[in-house]
């Protein structure tokens, strides 16, 4: 298949929908490809873990788009199929049916998979994961009232499949390798809030959690054997380990990749005419001075425009802060910012934690590097532009809630 200025995109999430969208935006009038290798439409990942899991969202809500948009805006969707290898010297790429496409430019959207457990009986048929529109239906056939589900991992996804299994009925129990769920991600304090949580909602959090084996017989797992000689009875296992970056294509094609595929700020690949966007992309950010590879929805969100700006030639970067969110029960949070373990002095607090409903700021000498908003509404915008301003401020203004955290704005 060869047309002149065809731009192609490569995967079936939020990331490849709005790419699509914002090339039409930007004035794009050249042919547009996607392609999925899922026979579903372009669709976004966060309901699977949160309202279409718990029978909140219609099917329909997870689209990108409506059913007719790419068929309006001249969009071509050639899914079921996979691309199996790029080539950038004569700008092609191949696909799993036999056809050839060639590009003028190209946009690598191909996402993340989750990781595999590793030990004996992982294989049993009701061991699941959480990535793809079917799982999530899977999770819920298997979520039901008085099921056991044992949940290996204390992550955004373990924590976010506990508390749709328990709200169903089931018995839930999570498995954490570390002492709480989240320490790595929010530090102490703040994983302690999500720790009291599901504890308060009847979750058995099992803290230090080393996995002997899966049990069972036949194609079905009955329980996790852990290495202290506890066994779990389950009806499902619910495994939530972390993702890796889908770079194969990336890497034969001789792209460079480092904890998933390298871009700069404009989210251009080490090929000119190869871009990258969503959880694959390990992008640099001008506004944190590093490069960064984020697994969140609003990276998918927001990089498309960046990506479709770069395809056509226009300058623009990605600098906006990440940010994420979750709903667990009666507990909303939104967090934005970035930090890691050890890169910050202290957390600081407005609110009353033990209530779950606050502001935490996560601090480095007078200036926020990150916050989150536990049940507090209509504050992350501002929380952002503390952030972004560098201001210099102090703790006991931070905490103070009568303080408007806009009046510390410069």
């Amino acid at each position: 298949m060869a047309r002149e200025n065809t731009f192609v995109i490569v995967g079936g999430g939020l990331a490849a929908g709005k790419t699509a969208e914002e090339l039409r935006q930007a004035g794009h009038q050249g042919p547009v490809l996607v392609i999925g290798d899922e026979s579903e439409r372009p669709y976004i990942r966060p309901p699977l873990s949160k309202g279409y899991l718990l029978g909140k969202e219609e099917r329909d809500s997870i689209h990108v788009h409506p059913e007719g948009w790419y068929q309006d805006h001249e969009v071509d969707l050639i899914l079921g199929t996979s691309v199996t290898t790029v080539d950038v010297r004569s700008k092609e790429v191949a696909l799993s049916d036999g056809q050839r496409v060639r590009y003028a430019k190209l946009l690598l959207a191909t996402g993340s998979s989750p990781r595999r457990l590793s030990v004996p009986g992982a294989d049993f048929g009701n061991v699941l994961y959480l990535r793809r529109v079917g799982d999530s239906e899977r999770l819920k056939a298997a979520f039901t009232e008085g099921a056991r589900i044992v949940v290996i991992g204390g992550g955004w996804i373990g924590l976010e499949t506990a508390a749709a299994a328990r709200t169903a009925g089931a018995h839930v129990t999570v498995l954490e390798h570390s002492e709480l769920p989240l320490l790595k991600v929010l530090g102490r304090e703040a994983a302690e809030v999500f720790a009291a949580l599901h504890r308060d909602h009847g979750v058995e959090l099992y803290p230090r959690a080393a996995i002997e084996r899966i049990t069972g017989s036949g194609s079905l797992a009955d329980g996790v054997l852990l290495a202290d000689g506890r066994h779990l009875p389950a009806d499902a296992v619910v495994v939530g380990v972390g993702i890796t970056p889908n770079v194969g294509l990336a890497e034969a094609a001789g792209l460079e990749v480092r904890n998933g595929i390298v871009t700069d700020a404009h989210l251009r690949t080490s090929d000119p005419d190869v871009f990258a966007a969503g959880d694959v992309a390990h992008a640099y950010h001008p506004r944190l001075g590093r490069h960064l590879r984020v697994e969140h929805w609003a990276n998918a969100l927001h990089q498309p425009r960046t990506a479709a700006l770069g395809m056509l030639g226009k300058d623009a970067v990605h600098d906006r802060l990440p940010y994420f969110y979750t709903d667990q029960y009666d507990l909303a949070m939104e967090y934005t910012g970035y930090t890691e373990p050890g890169g910050y002095d202290r957390v600081v607090f407005r609110g009353a934690p033990d209530e779950r409903r606050f502001i935490a700021f996560w601090m480095s000498g007078g200036r926020v590097l990150a916050g989150m908003s536990v049940n507090v509404w209509d504050v992350i915008d501002d929380v952002r532009s503390l952030i972004e301003s560098e201001v210099v401020t102090d703790d006991s203004i931070l905490s103070d809630p009568d303080v408007p955290l806009r009046s510390l704005l410069p």
